[in-house]
């Protein structure tokens, strides 16, 4: 018995407090076998004892009829004490009206007297331990250690709970995320960041004061909230920024808020809160205080990502993706001349039909699958090169992208001359395309992996030049063969003299490098001509031809043939 009552190797201490001797020690020889004990003969004693040891102390068990304090009273001292009430008291009597009023003031159990029974005596001090360290540990992982608010886990569990207890009951579910968190952590300390979380906290549960819910912190810089029904929560979210910024000081701390509106209580817990971090989630990219509510577009929308992912593999394997071309024009002569193609893909997807890249590209990006259609995409186009190569008896080059995620790809090189090798083509007849905020990302690392390629002989673009933060030093170290202007400028070209200059200013820094400068996205005869007076070598986009199919690419090549 022994053994099973210290099966950790702790021997716990125990505290009898009773003003008889007699009782005090006839108690202690039932329990010292498996238990350290001292003892105090009143209430007043014993309270010194208990905050002495505090720390150690695993039980007291408590006599109610006592001088100098009694037992009633040290059981409310304790009770309202919080650093004292987690420590189990088992009251000794002889008068069962004692039972409810002990109850009432925390007690654990009870031992009647007289003491006649050890072995119950002995079983009710250890399960009372048990239950009291189980409580403990479970307090210790219900709640999160900075905001007290509950966890993700046990704020689940009181949700479920909640829903059995008032199926009827209007509920919203509500996703806090604090913008750029990470930021404000570096930026001003950990201590700063705590200080913010806390806050939020703070005002969550004045919120939960006044309305029925519960929260909790989900991750780092999340909350999530189950809450009776509102109409609007425009209010709820400026207060929590009104206190931060008073708190802090810091204007600049911003949050976004993700609602599901009613949620459908047939919807697993779990489910509803995935539906609001979703309508969270839409608000990413904006860096102002917002939220927005979730609707069965948003669910819609997530299903069809979710299905174009699962079918990735599959359209791989398939060959569902389609390769076409949208041809490049140099226009520094007198006529355009059909210089080159870029490779953009396409999906014939079995249910959706012919999707466009801007519905799948970002999400694979997002989930780290793009390097096996970057992969694909690469090796297509080598073989397109090729045959072209092999039926008209000339190069027609074809520009690739090349995404941040393949920069960082150790074995990139060595995968690019592996596809090119096998078709047998030169580097110098594959282009590669890399977005100029993947240069600013780490700019050492990807300059020293386009150097490598560039001495391979690979040609490298430099694409949507004008939308990242390139700083003039940094361009002229570039290792670049052609910049490739980002197509919002283009767009408004010939609307805006300030684009206008920009573009002006983006050549001459080209021409100054001695590179060509490509603009992609032109689409009419004035945004053509007004290029080429500025300069510009060569010009893609739906003004010469949107992207097409092999077969209709060829009808180009034909005819750029016979013009010549």
């Amino acid at each position: 018995m022994a053994e099973a009552a210290r099966k950790d190797g702790i021997r716990r201490l125990v505290l009898i407090v009773d003003d008889e001797h007699v009782n005090r020690r006839l108690l202690g020889r039932i329990i010292e076998e498996e238990y350290d004990v001292i003892y105090a003969e009143d209430g007043q004693e014993a309270l010194e004892l208990i905050r002495k040891r505090e720390k150690t102390l695993s039980m007291v068990l408590l006599d109610l009829i006592m001088p100098k304090m009694d037992g009633y009273e040290l059981l409310a001292l304790l009770h309202d004490d919080p650093n004292l009430s987690r420590i189990p008291v088992i009251v000794l009597t002889s008068e069962r009206t004692a039972e409810v009023k002990s109850l009432q003031l925390g007690a654990a159990d009870f031992i009647p007297k007289p003491y006649d029974m050890p072995e119950v005596i002995l079983a009710r001090v250890r399960r009372s331990i048990e239950l009291a360290e189980d409580n403990s540990i479970i307090s210790a992982t219900e709640n999160d250690t900075l905001t007290g608010l509950y966890t993700k886990e046990f704020f689940f569990q009181h949700c479920r709970r909640h829903d059995q207890y008032y199926p009827e009951a209007a509920m919203d579910v509500l996703v806090i995320n604090i913008n750029r968190f990470h930021l404000i952590n570096e930026l001003h300390g950990r201590l700063f960041g705590d200080t913010v979380i806390s806050c939020i906290a703070g005002q969550l549960n004045r919120i939960l004061d006044d309305a029925d819910g519960i929260a909790c912190r989900s991750d780092a810089d999340t909350f999530f909230l189950y809450i009776s029904h509102r109409d609007s929560y425009e209010a709820l979210l400026n207060r929590i920024v009104t206190e931060i910024t008073e708190i802090s000081g810091n204007s600049r701390i911003s949050l976004r808020m993700g609602v599901y509106k009613n949620a459908d209580k047939k919807i697993d817990i779990e489910a509803r809160f995935d539906r609001a971090t979703l309508a969270c989630n839409s608000l990413r990219n904006s860096y102002n205080t917002s939220f927005t509510l979730y609707d069965d577009t948003m669910h819609e929308r997530e299903l069809y990502s979710e299905k174009l992912i699962n079918d990735m593999d599959a359209g791989v394997e398939e060959r569902q993706f389609k390769v076409y071309y949208q041809p490049k024009y140099n226009i520094t002569g007198s006529e355009p001349v059909l210089s080159s193609a870029e490779a953009l893909i396409r999906w014939d997807h079995p249910e959706y039909g012919l999707v466009g890249p801007g519905s799948f590209v970002p999400l694979f990006e997002e989930n780290g699958l793009v390097q096996k259609l970057d992969h694909y995409v690469w090796k297509e186009a080598a073989a397109q090169i090729r045959r072209w190569k092999d039926k008209f008896g000339i190069t027609i080059p074809i520009s690739v992208n090349v995404s941040r995620i393949d920069i960082y790809d150790p074995h990139l090189e060595e995968k690019l001359l592996e596809i090119v090798k096998e078709e047998g083509l030169e580097p110098h007849e594959y282009l590669l395309e890399i977005t100029e905020s993947a240069y600013t990302d780490n700019s050492s690392q990807i300059i020293e992996t386009v150097k490598k390629l560039r001495e391979d002989g690979f040609r490298v673009e430099m694409d949507d030049f004008g939308s990242g933060y390139s700083s003039l030093n940094m361009l002229a170290a570039l290792p670049i063969d052609a910049l490739k202007l980002d197509m919002m400028f283009i767009r408004k070209l010939t609307e805006d003299e300030k684009d206008m200059k920009m573009v002006q200013l983006m050549i001459d820094i080209a021409k100054f490098l001695n590179i060509p400068v490509i603009a992609e996205g032109v689409e009419t005869k004035e945004q053509y001509d007004l290029l080429k007076k500025l300069g510009c070598d060569i010009i893609q986009g739906y003004y010469f031809s949107k992207p097409i199919p092999e077969e209709e690419f060829e009808k180009l090549v034909e005819a750029a043939i016979n013009q010549h």
